[in-house]
């Protein structure tokens, strides 16, 4: 039997952190040390590094609203929108609180980004035409862009109720407002240069109403052109089809001349 002395003991080397770990995922076996869940720190500061939060949240409305409008919002799933943002769900609960908040933060937000991007592209000292003109590319450049807002706003919000068809229906009458100013601004401009017969004069509830067949219209074209699966028309050419039916209707009004049904034996 071989005796250690006291003094061997003391020589001998300690396993230090560095051995242990390599001995462990060494070939002698043995599993690997468990890798560390806790987020990165910043070099130098000690300090962790977080996403933003209101990085984390857009993350969230964007892969909301993507599963909105392709499952609906009932089919929709919060593990989904969850996977798909990166994020657990508890976190998706924790920032947006429930599945009908998020979809309402959702129709919101889109329903402002359209508002904002229409404003943007309208010159008040411009001509009636040139902001009808100008408008209308931007609608359709707007929902081309992001077909999954678009596609939230005019089909989701509008058939799950609250809280997001009021949101909705405030984006649509904003819309019917700033059109039936520009009808009614053509009009005034027409009535003054014409001869004094009031043919070229517009009521009021004429003017609100063109503008909700035209915002109607406009609705229904974007629909139409997110959705095709042939030759896809660009929002200039969009707008134009629609301008060309609006403004020589307009122009027709301008100059005085209405339709009228043709007397038939």
């Amino acid at each position: 039997m071989t005796v250690v002395s006291n003094a061997q003991v003391a020589r001998a080397p300690r396993a230090t952190e560095n051995t242990t770990r390599e001995g462990a995922t060494g070939s002698g076996g043995g599993a690997p040390p468990p890798q560390d869940p806790a987020p990165k720190r910043k070099r130098g500061t000690g300090k962790i590094r977080r996403m933003p939060r209101e990085v984390r949240e857009r993350q969230m409305l964007d892969a909301a609203v993507e599963v909105f409008a392709r499952r609906g919002y009932r089919a929709a799933s919060m593990d989904e929108i969850a996977e798909l943002a990166g994020a657990s769900k508890p976190l998706v609960y924790l920032y947006l609180n429930s599945k009908e908040d998020l979809f309402g933060a959702c129709v919101r937000r889109e329903a402002e980004a359209l508002k904002a991007a229409v404003r943007a592209a309208i010159e008040p000292d411009a001509s009636a035409d040139d902001r009808l003109w100008h408008g209308l590319r931007a609608f359709f450049t707007h929902t081309a862009e992001h077909p999954d807002g678009w596609a939230v706003l005019s089909c989701q919000a509008r058939t799950n109720g609250e809280p997001a068809a009021p949101v909705v229906d405030e984006l649509r009458q904003e819309m019917v407002g700033l059109v039936t100013r520009l009808i009614a601004a053509t009009a005034a401009t027409a009535a003054e240069g014409a001869d004094g017969d009031g043919s070229a004069a517009l009521a009021g509830h004429e003017a609100s109403g063109l503008a909700h067949a035209l915002v109607g219209a406009a609705e229904s074209l974007a629909g139409w052109a997110n959705t095709r699966t042939g030759a896809v028309p660009s929002a200039k050419e969009t707008a134009a089809t629609l301008m060309n039916v609006a403004w020589v209707g307009l122009e027709n009004l301008r100059a005085g001349r209405r339709w009228t049904r043709a007397a038939r034996p």
